[in-house]
């Protein structure tokens, strides 16, 4: 039986992909499922079904209010010693947009309220031996600060199959008119 969809809303970082491509690929489950480097701005969000244009158009209006800016990956830390990750600064723009979405979207909190939403991250890896990890974050550690620019939110869909995961939608941050 296939796994049932889901959708997000992420912030997809290319900059960070040479240096944690190829360890995300062996650590972090989300890039087995096709999720490239990124920074989540609100997870879950709806189902796949309830993406009417109604709702991108929200989404749209949304995200045209607020700027696009850059961060700098400057460090790996750690949720307990289960998962890697790696912390942009400043953090307060992923933090707007997800207080943003979520206020909109009152029903969608972030990661379905289990966990503190007020991490904005970049999962290097998880649910591995700690070991493994540390030796993970030790290399990526030795290629920091990655800068990167923020420019758009892409809403993602798919499921816990491989590769499952694709963009239908990509955001434009600020207003382009």
């Amino acid at each position: 039986m296939p796994s049932q969809e889901q959708s997000a809303l992420i912030v997809p970082i290319p900059e960070t992909e040479p240096v944690v491509g190829p360890l995300r690929a062996e650590l972090d489950r989300s890039a087995v499922k096709g999720v490239p480097a990124h920074v989540t701005v609100l997870y879950p969000f709806l189902p796949p079904v309830s993406l009417t244009e109604d709702v991108r158009s929200t989404l749209r209006d949304l995200f045209a209010t607020q700027a696009p800016f850059a961060v700098d990956f400057t460090e790996v830390r750690w949720f307990g010693n289960a998962v890697a990750w790696l912390a942009p600064e400043p953090s307060m723009a992923f933090r707007q947009l997800t207080t943003t979405v979520w206020n909109s979207f009152p029903d969608t909190p972030p990661y379905a309220g289990e966990h503190d939403g007020d991490h904005p991250h970049l999962t290097l890896g998880q649910d591995h031996p700690v070991e493994v990890l540390q030796r993970a974050a030790d290399e990526v550690s030795e290629r920091l600060p990655i800068p990167a620019a923020v420019g758009a939110v892409h809403l993602v869909a798919g499921s816990d199959e491989p590769g499952s995961w694709r963009t239908l939608e990509v955001f434009t941050l600020g207003n382009q008119d």
